[in-house]
């Protein structure tokens, strides 16, 4: 009875993958069948964690872009308030130093006798002065003087020229009308006379 059991137990057909025309699994294989499967599967996962670890880098390098430029964004921003901090009072200097040009014009008629009506007038006009320059000074501003030094294009005009022998060439021999900068910035380049010899 056991015997013819077995018997029918060994015919029964395999259940999985009936339909497959290849698969000649029966139910003493049935272990080997199950181990083809299991291995597809872990293909599958595999090929899935791949593409999973591809996406993960390509989203770090995105992060780290949007990181680098967030960065680039802030310096530049950084030093746009920085240069607008700087030289936001240029426009309102620029139209300061002519008033200041005036100043220094009259002042420079005072023969320093203060019984004259005139050097006591123009006292008030040098404490004006004065008080003007240090306001400028207080907010960066510098004047360009150079005598005696070699003519620079950058912070001076060339107007007028000497000829002086015992000096050397393109030395600045006098300033006509002073220069400024404000925070290293040239505002109004120093007019100037200098040394040509023949």
């Amino acid at each position: 009875m056991t015997e013819e059991k077995e018997i029918k137990e060994e015919k029964k057909e395999c259940k999985c993958q009936k339909n497959d025309k290849e698969h000649k699994c029966c139910n003493h294989d049935k272990k080997e069948h199950e181990c083809k499967k299991h291995n597809k599967k872990e293909e599958q996962l595999q090929q899935e964690n791949e593409k999973l670890k591809k996406d993960l880098e390509d989203a770090i390098i995105k992060m780290q872009y949007a990181q680098a430029e967030l960065i680039n964004y802030r310096k530049r921003k950084d030093e746009e308030v920085s240069n607008y901090k700087k030289y936001c009072n240029q426009d309102l200097i620029t139209e300061l130093i002519p008033i200041i040009d005036n100043f220094e014009r009259a002042i420079s008629h005072d023969d320093n006798d203060l019984t004259d009506e005139l050097s006591k007038f123009l006292q008030g006009f040098k404490m004006m002065y004065a008080s003007l320059k240090e306001i400028l000074k207080k907010f960066g501003v510098e004047e360009i003087s150079r005598v005696g030094e070699v003519f620079d294009p950058n912070l001076e005009e060339a107007l007028m020229t000497d000829n002086i022998p015992d000096m050397e060439d393109d030395v600045v021999t006098e300033v006509l009308l002073k220069g400024y900068k404000l925070n290293d910035r040239v505002i109004r380049p120093a007019s100037v006379k200098i040394n040509k010899k023949n």
